[in-house]
């Protein structure tokens, strides 16, 4: 898949999956940038620490407001 074909796919997923699969990348890219800086954590122990929650119920809806979107 090209790149303009994962962002297409992306764009074409309903808004509360796309919420859903950032919420559950957090603690994967925490872990990636701790690595960065020289500190490696675990992901699985970051995820436990941490269990994925829904966002707040106050949360702008997803796709409310986006920097890339006009």
């Amino acid at each position: 898949m090209s790149y303009l074909e994962v962002i297409q796919h992306w764009r074409a997923l309903p808004a509360g999956r796309q919420q859903r699969l950032r919420w559950q990348a957090i603690p994967r890219q925490v872990a990636e940038s701790m690595a960065f800086e020289g500190e490696p954590v675990d992901a699985v122990w970051l995820t436990k620490l941490h269990p994925p929650i829904p966002p707040l119920a106050g949360s702008k809806p997803a796709g409310e407001f986006s920097p890339t979107r006009s």
